[in-house]
């Protein structure tokens, strides 16, 4: 079985992201597939020229109760299930034909329910029933439904039905997927739904449910003997470690991922041009400049002999003469930055081992996240911290008043102080840190 070729001869699509949708769909018809396909997915199809058969003439019923029914039938849900073989004489007795290949994607329920202002029954128009039915039953019967539920899947699917069909593992593979998506989107609702049952308002709900998938496989964790891998949010956009792309260098490591994910987070609260340096999951030296440069320059005065073998962080475009003074300046694990200039990253390849990550643009209003911190038996959940002081706000408790540029510099401080393990100390002057103190066990002096 686990090299059995199976062709499609006959495809139900059926999708909200339509991505990618008309080349599959093109691709499906010159190899002779019969399209079904429901309500939108059957007039992008109509529209693009593409030959298409609605659901509801397959099951001799239409469309109801504004789409809520469509294909909650025997004969769509019969042709996912038969069984090669076993089910065929019922199948040929009440007319049911098999459907070989299912694409469906769901309503967009957590997009709904992220938007500001969503109403509860706008949240609830968006839960799917048909399709996690439809996805759940090919997954089922991946022996001899091919099923995808995610575009990127698209061209793999369409190049092995050009080979002659998909192979048992392959559609084994892409049943996993579906169960794991169908999962992830339940736990969704289930959250959002549990959390509405209390009065307050904090999103903290009587469940919770993460759905992550595996990204890279790491060398090891924090320690060699530890086995580790890097598990993306699908929720997540750009702007962020996890998502950056990696344009020149080794793999990155645990370390390596998790003191550039401090390095970059903090280098995000400055609005002017910033850079921050990292070694073992504390900033060592971090400053603002009139350009990068600049900033570059008086981090690394703070405490050059931590920065060596650190993580550098910009927040803005790395260009080619702050890659050029880090290259010949000092050993570096990690550079990363919004974006990488073409003559920066040329200034880079002298030392091909240097991981030099472009990041993307990030949102000038960091949405809500959820910090986790693992102990045996469970999982600490809080709020991100994302709170801002004002600075106007602060009392002073002293005889003698500061003056604006030391609220600046102590405003710049507590902003760095964020980032360093507690109890911190750290010591700033126009916009620069001079010391960092991380990790005092005592806050008396």
């Amino acid at each position: 079985m686990a090299d059995q070729l199976l062709p499609v001869r006959r495809a139900l699509l059926s999708v909200s992201d339509k991505r990618d949708l008309l080349p599959l769909a093109q691709g499906l018809v010159e190899l002779g597939v019969q399209l079904l396909s429901t309500g939108g997915t059957a007039r992008a199809l109509r529209d693009a020229g593409l030959p298409v058969t609605d659901v509801s003439s397959v099951t001799g019923f239409p469309e109801i109760m504004d789409g809520r029914v469509k294909t909650l039938h025997p004969r769509i849900h019969g042709g996912l299930l038969g069984r090669a073989g076993i089910d065929d004489a019922v199948m040929a007795e009440h007319g049911i034909e098999p459907i070989d290949l299912l694409v469906v994607n769901l309503y967009p329920f957590q997009a709904t329910i992220a938007r500001d202002g969503v109403t509860e029954p706008e949240a609830i128009e968006q839960i799917d029933i048909g399709g996690p039915a439809m996805l759940r039953a090919a997954a089922k019967n991946h022996a001899r439904v091919t099923v995808v539920v995610d575009p990127a899947d698209y061209a793999s699917v369409l190049a092995s039905l050009r080979q002659s069909g998909t192979t048992h593992s392959q559609r084994r593979q892409l049943a996993a997927r579906t169960y794991a998506h169908t999962a992830s989107y339940d736990g969704a609702i289930a959250d959002w739904l549990s959390a509405r049952e209390e009065s307050t308002d904090d999103g903290l709900g009587p469940t919770l449910h993460l759905a992550l998938r595996r990204g890279e496989r790491l060398r090891y964790g924090e320690n060699p003997h530890q086995a580790a891998a890097l598990y993306l949010d699908p929720r997540a956009g750009k702007g962020s470690v996890a998502r950056a792309q990696i344009l020149q260098g080794k793999a990155l490591s645990f370390n390596n991922l998790a003191d550039a994910d401090t390095a970059l987070e903090c280098v995000k609260c400055f609005p002017q041009p910033a850079c921050v340096i990292v070694k073992h999951a504390n900033p060592c030296g971090v400053a603002t400049g009139t350009d990068l440069l600049g900033a570059y320059e008086r981090a690394y005065a703070c405490d050059a002999t931590s920065a060596f073998g650190g993580i550098i962080a910009f927040n803005r475009p790395l260009d080619a003469a702050t890659a050029a003074r880090i290259i010949e300046r000092q050993f570096v694990e990690v550079i990363i930055a919004p974006s990488i200039e073409t003559d920066a990253l040329a200034c880079t390849a002298a030392k091909p081992n240097v991981r030099v990550l472009a990041s993307g643009d990030w949102p000038s209003a960091p949405p809500p996240w959820r910090d986790y911190k693992r102990i045996q038996g469970g999982f600490l959940v809080q709020d991100g911290d994302l709170a801002i002081d004002d600075p106007g706000s602060w009392r002073v408790v002293s005889r003698r008043q500061p003056s604006a540029t030391e609220r600046a510099d102590l405003a710049f401080a507590w902003t760095v102080a964020q980032f360093v393990k507690s109890n911190a100390i750290v010591y700033t002057r126009d916009g620069a840190t001079l010391g960092i103190g991380a990790g005092q066990m005592s806050r008396v002096i």
